[in-house]
């Protein structure tokens, strides 16, 4: 069987859009992109590092997987250090998409999961392998969550408030009840916490 999960950057009032850049995705105005750039101490690196030598695929949102597709999908493989590692990786693991728009995904490895994401998902999980990675694509997560298919949440929570933007756990979220596993704490006030929710009969 292999586990879903969910990692995100987030800020102290769950926002997850744009971290990452200014123009990494400004729908809805947002005009916050790239709030994580002066919190990124190395060890968070270390972390994410030692988290994505677990991936075995990533489940994406349409928006996520294009953004995912127009960096690691066209990066260079040969480059150094953390880009290269994960570029890497990235384009020899397969990749499902989740969309109600797109025809077809050109990025190599991956495939569109149909019209019945919770039941393509859920086939996925049942299947042997490791871990099937999801960041950002928030509409995805509502969507896993509510058909409890979400085994761990990885979240890195900076000191921020941003007051605006996509959250991961936005209005009409599944009921969702948390185990907290572990906990860390890192330079420039960041928190890194790992969640599984709490299945009733689970130890």
């Amino acid at each position: 069987m292999s586990t879903i999960v969910v990692q995100a950057f987030i800020t102290l009032d769950g926002v997850v859009q744009a971290g990452g850049g200014p123009d990494e995705d400004r729908e809805g105005g947002f005009e916050h992109g790239g709030w994580q750039a002066d919190h990124n101490p190395e060890e968070l690196g270390e972390i994410i590092t030692e988290w994505e030598s677990k991936t075995e695929a990533l489940l994406l949102g349409r928006k996520t997987y294009q953004i995912f597709a127009g960096a690691w999908g066209v990066w260079d493989e040969n480059a150094g250090g953390f880009e290269g590692e994960l570029t890497r990786r990235y384009n020899r693991i397969p990749k499902y998409v989740a969309s109600r728009t797109l025809a077809e995904v050109s990025w190599k490895n991956s495939q569109l999961l149909g019209p019945d994401v919770a039941a393509a998902v859920e086939k996925l999980r049942s299947d042997p392998g490791g871990e099937i990675r999801v960041w950002g694509s928030t509409e995805l997560v509502k969507t896993l969550a509510e058909h409890d298919l979400i085994d761990e949440y990885r979240l890195v929570v900076y000191p921020l408030v941003l007051g605006t933007g996509k959250k991961l756990f936005s209005d009409g979220f599944a009921l969702t009840r948390l185990t907290l596993i572990e906990t860390r704490a890192l330079a420039a006030g960041l928190l890194v916490n790992t969640y599984r929710p709490f299945r009733a009969g689970s130890a």
